[in-house]
C-alpha cells in the first residue's frame, strides 16, 4: 500500500491531520459494506479521540448505479460548504444509502445538501456540470494504484509511514487491535 497518494489539504479529513494514525478510507456511498462500516469508523473516532484522523476518499464501484454521481455530489458540497458540511453530507448519505434507488438519486442528494445548509441550486448545477468527475477519478486511480480493489478499503497509516489494510467492513473489535499495533 506504499503507492497510496499522501494525505494533503485537498483531502477530506475528520480529526487532526497530524494525528498519530491516519485512517484513509476508500469508500462508495452506495456500497452496503461501506454503510455497515460507517458506525465502526464513528466508534473509532470516539474511542481514540485526537490520536486518529479519518480521511475519506471516493471509490465508487462501476456496478453501483448511483455511486459516481453521489461521490460528485459530495465533492460539490465540500467545494461549496467546506469540510464540516462534507462530513455531514457523508454521514447522512450513508444513513440513507440502503434505499439507494430513491435516496441516492441526484435530486435527493441535492435536497440533502439543502437540508444541511448548502445551497442546493449550486450543488445541482455543480453535479450536472460534471466538474467533480475528475476529482473522484483521481481518488479512484490513487486507490487502485495503492492496491485497493473493493470497498470499504481502509489503509491505516502510522506516523512512521508504516501502512496496513483493514480488509473490508470489519467490526470495531477487529479494527481496534490493528490500530493499537500501529500506535
Amino acid at each position: 500500500y506504499d503507492a497510496m497518494p499522501a494525505v494533503s489539504d485537498k483531502d477530506h479529513i475528520r480529526g487532526d491531520k497530524n494525528a498519530q494514525i491516519l485512517l484513509v478510507e476508500y469508500s462508495d456511498y452506495q456500497c452496503p459494506f461501506c454503510q455497515r462500516f460507517q458506525p465502526t469508523m464513528l466508534q473509532v473516532m470516539k474511542e481514540y479521540g485526537n490520536k486518529v484522523a479519518w480521511v475519506y476518499r471516493h471509490y465508487p464501484l462501476p456496478f453501483h448505479q448511483y455511486a459516481q454521481k453521489a461521490a460528485e455530489a459530495g465533492e460539490c458540497v465540500a467545494k461549496l460548504g467546506g469540510n464540516e458540511k462534507f462530513w455531514k453530507f457523508s454521514d447522512e448519505a450513508f444513513a440513507r444509502g440502503e434505499k439507494a434507488e430513491t435516496n441516492l438519486t441526484v435530486d435527493n442528494l441535492v435536497k440533502l445538501a439543502g437540508e444541511i445548509g448548502v445551497d442546493s441550486g449550486k450543488v445541482k448545477s455543480c453535479v450536472d456540470s460534471g466538474e467533480m468527475a475528475s476529482v473522484v477519478k483521481a481518488d479512484m486511480d490513487g486507490g487502485s494504484g495503492a492496491g485497493i480493489s473493493g470497498t470499504p478499503g481502509t489503509i491505516i497509516v502510522a506516523k512512521n509511514g508504516k501502512k496496513e489494510l483493514i480488509p473490508g467492513a470489519l467490526p470495531f473489535e477487529q479494527v481496534k487491535p490493528l490500530i493499537d499495533k500501529m500506535l
